[in-house]
């Protein structure tokens, strides 16, 4: 028994593979009528069993079969198997398949993931070969992403190699999984690895979000540790975060910060937690540590608590400093304000002094408004 395979008696053997080669005689008819099934176990067996018994030339007229019954959403897993399966016994023929045949890099970022996994340098060679102009390569993506789990190292360096663009972060999206599985001091001394600024402030971020779930107060040193503007940026949701468990903690931090971006975003996420469960205690921290608020903060302070107390909520809003900004803010939360509580809502605006263009405009969102009602 060659590699420890099991050797099934003949009478199964004949009476099973018997009915899948008949099957297999029309296997655009057996894969309709797998994905067709119901039952999603027995479905996701049967497409194993049926990717399995494709002979190498099988594979292209059952993808285009597939294809030309329509893709759609409840299918596409499907469809990514058979590519895969398809790339692990010819691979140049999947690409030049799906290179003439779909418009999408779906495909052929599938089919290299899974080439890439198996012969990492043929794949990257084809990518290289079938990229023109001076952008990043669409189809390295595809590389990154079946070489991450085997080799974190290459991969990092193929992603080194892309500049900004939405293919390095779609590239960072697929390394992240397999270098913070390596635990959080590893991915730390990863994402510090990296040279370009604006590659490691994104990684900052995604890693950030991800260690905050298991060491928030942790990870709110690493940022302080880190000054830039990913930290900046990463600090509110961290603090917010924390907050959720332990807001005594969180608070306690906070105060420690010194003056400056970090302790502004550290007051902005703490703010924004406290805002969705007692907008008035928010208020009240707010206005206790105002020398440390800027205009996103109370931004951010008035669209968290507007659901709890949208006249609250309005009133911080007069405290953006950025006039256009302010009166944006202005015009989109007391529109929703309008649909949601047209009386208590009209009553405030009537109220309140509002800058001339603003106050204009929702008294005409008020006169349309009355207008339908009549």
């Amino acid at each position: 028994m060659a590699g420890g395979e099991r050797t099934r008696p003949r009478s199964e053997r004949t009476e099973r593979d018997t009915t899948v080669g008949s099957r297999m005689e029309r296997p655009g008819e057996e894969m309709m009528r797998i994905i067709q099934g119901k039952d999603p176990l027995l479905k996701a067996q049967a497409w194993l069993d049926f990717i399995n018994t494709l002979d190498a030339d099988q594979f292209e007229s059952v993808v285009a079969e597939l294809r030309g019954a329509g893709l759609q959403q409840s299918n596409m897993s499907e469809y990514g198997m058979l590519l895969t399966a398809w790339a692990k016994v010819d691979p140049l023929a999947a690409l030049d398949y799906a290179s003439e045949n779909t418009g999408s890099p779906f495909a052929r970022n599938t089919i290299l993931a899974a080439w890439a996994a198996t012969d990492p340098e043929a794949a990257i060679m084809w990518a290289g070969a079938n990229h023109d102009g001076d952008g990043a390569n669409p189809w390295m993506v595809g590389v990154i992403n079946g070489l991450a789990a085997y080799d974190p190292v290459r991969a990092t360096e193929l992603m080194n190699d892309l500049p900004y663009s939405r293919e390095r972060g779609e590239a960072l999206g697929a390394i992240m999984p397999q270098i913070l599985a390596q635990g959080a001091d590893a991915a730390k001394d990863w994402v510090n690895s990296l040279a370009d600024e604006r590659l490691r402030d994104g990684a900052i971020g995604r890693l950030a979000d991800e260690l905050a779930r298991q060491d928030p107060e942790g990870t709110a040193q690493w940022l302080a540790s880190n000054p830039g503007e990913a930290a900046r940026r990463s600090m509110d949701d961290v603090l917010s975060t924390w907050a959720r468990s332990d807001v005594d903690a969180a608070t306690s931090y906070y105060y420690d910060l010194p003056q400056g971006d970090l302790r502004t975003s550290a007051l902005r996420g703490l703010t924004n937690q406290m805002a969705t469960n007692d907008p008035q205690a928010a208020a009240a921290f707010l206005d206790a540590n105002a020398a440390d608020a800027d205009d996103r903060v109370y931004q951010q302070f008035a669209w968290h608590s507007f659901r709890e107390d949208p006249s609250l909520a309005a009133n911080y809003i007069g405290r953006i400093q950025d006039v256009e900004e302010r009166d944006s803010t202005y015009r989109r939360m007391l529109d929703g304000w309008l649909r949601r509580d047209f009386d208590a809502a009209s009553a405030w605006i009537g109220s309140a002094q509002l800058p001339e263009d603003v106050s204009n405009h929702l008294n005409r969102r008020i006169e349309e408004q009355q207008q339908r009602q009549n």
